[in-house]
């Protein structure tokens, strides 16, 4: 018995060593996007706006943006079937999950979440409106990493 239990305790204690080496990785990256972001995503979602990260919005919120790109906030961004089912699926497998995301913000909107407004509620509302940003969604502007996914606070650039 004690030469069965050996081995058992060995592979356990191996995937836990692997499994926290593996978040402590990626808990340090602070990188919203995922690695497997579709061209498609890029293409046809970046080339109004930035591509923004999946998880910056819950499920329900990306499933109703999608199901309503024919008045996508003003424009109509319809696209073919298998596109849409290409980037509503990636969307969905990496939409947020975390507590801050668990409620979809008013209109499906990343700037009318409650954790954008805690974030940037030292900003003065003239900073979005200054030419060099120009709304308080152009994250590119002050997160230099934000098409990375990288919205950390020590990498702001404060745009004149």
């Amino acid at each position: 018995m004690k030469d069965l239990i050996t081995p058992f305790l060995l592979t356990v204690l191996a995937y836990l060593v692997i499994g926290i080496i593996s978040q402590t990785a990626n808990a340090g990256t602070k990188n919203l996007m995922p690695s497997n972001l579709p061209p498609i995503y890029k293409q046809e979602c970046g080339s109004c706006h930035m591509s923004y990260p999946p998880a910056l919005l819950p499920k329900e919120s990306w499933a109703e943006m999608m199901n309503g790109l024919h008045k996508h906030y003003g424009t109509d961004a319809s696209l073919d079937k298998q596109e849409l089912n290409q980037i509503s699926s990636w969307l969905n497998s990496n939409a947020g999950t975390y507590k801050r995301v668990k409620e979809a913000p008013p209109d499906n909107r990343i700037t009318k979440s409650s954790w954008f407004e805690k974030k940037h509620r030292k900003v003065n509302a003239r900073e979005f409106s200054k030419p060099s940003v120009k709304s308080a969604s152009n994250c590119n502007s002050c997160h230099r990493n934000a098409e990375q996914g990288n919205f950390d606070d020590d990498e702001v650039f404060i745009p004149k």
